[in-house]
């Protein structure tokens, strides 16, 4: 078979092609290749045609020549290769990785007269999933668990105290300043757990307002509040015998507590408008970043609730009290943002790493990450130098570290507010609570709570008045 065929034009046409392609005869000699070909393996059509295809190495030919019998090649028996992978070697020795495609070519009688082969370049593609599963491994590595990094002696007592509460049915209460990655320690905990097969459900207590967060945690009934036009499951019920995890807890309004305590006591829960007891099944993990005694002494929170879910304890240390592990999380962090952004930048200056070391990081992991985030935007070099990091970081400036206690006093400041937001909604309501609720945009058992948590007795209060 020659190299010239019947259509005049196909050197232009094949030479088009950005995949290389190949023309072989019957016994595997290659007769034809074209430009493609020559700049993806690095060999020329000098050193190609002519040549038995087998000078590329190809692994895949070796397997097919090896278990093709009589014949040289399977794709002679009618097996034809689609999208197969396959490794051949370029002239300089270096392996490719190609996906290949191959079928036979008949003359007009009929008969075979040889092949046609394509081969895709998917090197890189192939080294970004090797490095993707690198970064894997590392995260996976001794250095952290289960997506927390950290190999000092805090961190992996966290880690011992995460494995032994992920075997257990008791509430978890995770504990630390906002950034030390609570949602990730309580993932963990669902992931190695007799409930991981179930569903995790995680609620921010924080993101509703008091009188959507009953009908969020617990679910409503068709008619039981404006625009409850239907019944509708809660968290609760979603998450069946799995885990739920109840972030911002120190932020759940008092009669939602209350609720919440009768779900730990009795394992039901009740939907909005609704006294039908439902069963749940499901094991409680809370999170706060706030001091829930100093909460209790102001009334904020329930003593009894506390002691229910403070069974298994865990506290997250602040990044400031584990600063051998920056090193670590800044690598993890440089390796997943630079796959992402795809800059050519290699490494973190030790300049840059030093100031990494010397920052209180008030805003704990959270935070590492963000600084990163925008390094990789101002950096226009191959390296991270301590001009690309944030203001706040380069300059020693910015918040001083938050304490997780909340003062006593401003939460006493908070609570007062509200009660003298009480008074003046029942003053102006003339002792209606349902107007009062009204006015507060709150429940009526919202402010007969907050009327028997601040001893608030509306009579008495008018009398007060009067009598002044």
């Amino acid at each position: 078979m020659g190299e010239q065929g019947p259509d005049r034009y196909w050197k232009t046409v094949v030479n088009t092609i950005r995949d290389g392609l190949m023309i072989v005869d019957e016994s595997g000699v290659i007769v034809s290749i074209n430009d493609a070909l020559e700049r993806i393996t690095g060999y020329t059509r000098a050193d190609l045609v002519g040549k038995r295809c087998t000078v590329l190495n190809c692994d895949v030919c070796q397997q097919i020549k090896h278990n093709a019998g009589d014949k040289w090649c399977s794709l002679f028996t009618g097996n034809l290769v689609k999208s197969r992978q396959c490794i051949i070697k370029r002239k300089d020795g270096t392996p490719m990785h190609a996906l290949k495609n191959a079928c036979i070519l008949h003359d007009d009688n009929g008969e075979v007269i040889g092949a046609v082969e394509t081969l895709t370049d998917i090197t890189e593609l192939v080294e970004k999933k090797n490095q993707i599963a690198a970064y894997e491994r590392e995260l996976r590595s001794g250095d952290g668990f289960r997506g927390i990094i950290g190999a000092g002696p805090a961190m992996q007592q966290v880690f011992e105290l995460i494995s032994n509460a992920a075997h257990s049915d008791a509430p978890v209460i995770i504990l630390g300043e906002s950034g030390t990655g609570k949602e990730l320690a309580a993932q963990a905990i669902h992931d190695i757990g007799a409930r991981r097969k179930q569903p995790f459900v995680k609620v921010n207590c924080a993101a509703f307002t008091e009188s959507l967060l009953e009908s969020e945690l617990f679910g409503h009934v068709k008619g039981a509040y404006t625009g409850a036009y239907r019944d509708r499951a809660g968290r609760f019920e979603a998450a069946g015998n799995g885990d739920i995890f109840l972030d911002e807890i120190g932020d759940l309004p008092l009669a939602t507590q209350v609720k919440l305590l009768r779900v730990l006591e009795e394992k039901i829960i009740e939907r909005v408008g609704d006294a039908t007891p439902l069963p749940v099944n499901v094991r409680i993990i809370t999170a706060t970043n706030r001091d829930l005694n100093a909460l209790i002494g102001t009334g904020a929170f329930r003593e009894d609730l506390y002691f229910r879910i403070n069974v298994i304890p865990i506290h997250l240390p602040p990044l400031r009290e584990r600063k051998e592990d920056i090193p670590l999380l800044a690598e993890s962090f440089f390796h997943k943002i630079r796959l992402k952004n795809r800059k050519p930048i290699t490494g973190i200056s030790n300049n840059a790493m030093r100031r990494l070391m010397d920052h209180t990081w008030p805003g704990n992991v959270r935070e590492l990450k963000s600084a990163f985030e925008y390094a990789f935007v101002t950096c226009q070099a191959s390296m991270i130098e301590p001009r690309h990091l944030p203001p706040n970081i380069l300059h020693g400036a910015g918040p001083r570290p938050r304490p997780t206690a909340v003062a006593p006093r401003k939460s006493f400041d908070r609570e007062k507010i509200k009660r003298i937001e009480l008074i003046e909604a029942l003053e102006e309501a003339e002792g209606n609570q349902s107007k009062a609720a009204e006015l507060l945009g709150v429940t009526r058992v919202t402010i007969w709570n907050r009327m028997r948590r601040f001893n608030v007795q509306y009579k008495k209060q008018i009398e007060a008045g009067r009598a002044s």
